[in-house]
């Protein structure tokens, strides 16, 4: 009986393990995927790869994904980087959201829901849980994705990460913040913002 209580609390602890996240440094994974671009008919629905964080010279990618679709905390966050997306567009980045839901949910919940009717970056539909599951964010019982937030610079790299729980929005101004201090390619103290001075 000890043997088998041993047996059961390994397996437990195995399913409980953390991913491994994909993290700073590393080259963001290959990936081809179709996504949700409009809600025009016909002109629904486009391929998107990781060919397309890297060709155009200088332009920087900021992918962030979502849980579920049709759900409450998503739209909020999802309508923010919508409303932010002047500011990306400034600051040669292109946006791009995903989740695990199927482009075809992507695009019914774009027509159902007023905040996401005029998106001006692509829903990438993961629905086969193959991107999500290399970049090691997946939850560990219902398998869909934490609130994670990538910055890739114009090679293709990671250059800064973020992972929140299910019940927590995140903050646009924070990625903004973090964006630019990337970018001045200098070093940038604590809290600081564009405009201020960068240290020598």
């Amino acid at each position: 009986m000890g043997k088998n209580t041993t047996h059961m609390a390994t397996n437990a602890q195995v399913q409980l393990a953390p991913q491994r996240m994909v993290g700073l440094g590393s080259t963001f994974p290959i990936f081809r995927k179709t996504a949700c671009v409009s809600i025009e008919k016909g002109k629904e629905f486009a391929e998107l790869s990781s060919d397309d964080l890297t060709n155009t010279p200088g332009r920087w990618t900021v992918m962030f994904w979502w849980p579920k679709d049709f759900t409450f905390v998503c739209p909020t966050e999802i309508a923010a980087f919508n409303k932010a997306h002047g500011d990306f567009k400034d600051r040669n980045t292109q946006l791009i959201g995903a989740s695990t839901d199927s482009e075809f949910v992507h695009a019914a919940w774009r027509r159902d829901h007023a905040d996401l009717k005029d998106l001006k970056f692509p829903m990438l539909a993961d629905t086969s849980k193959s991107l999500s599951e290399e970049l090691g964010i997946l939850t560990a019982d219902e398998k869909v994705a934490y609130r994670a937030t990538y910055i890739i610079d114009p090679d293709g790299v990671i250059r800064w990460v973020s992972a929140y729980d299910l019940s927590v929005g995140r903050s646009v101004d924070e990625v903004l913040r973090v964006l630019d201090a990337l970018q001045t390619d200098e070093l940038c103290p604590c809290n600081w913002t564009k405009g201020e001075a960068t240290l020598n």
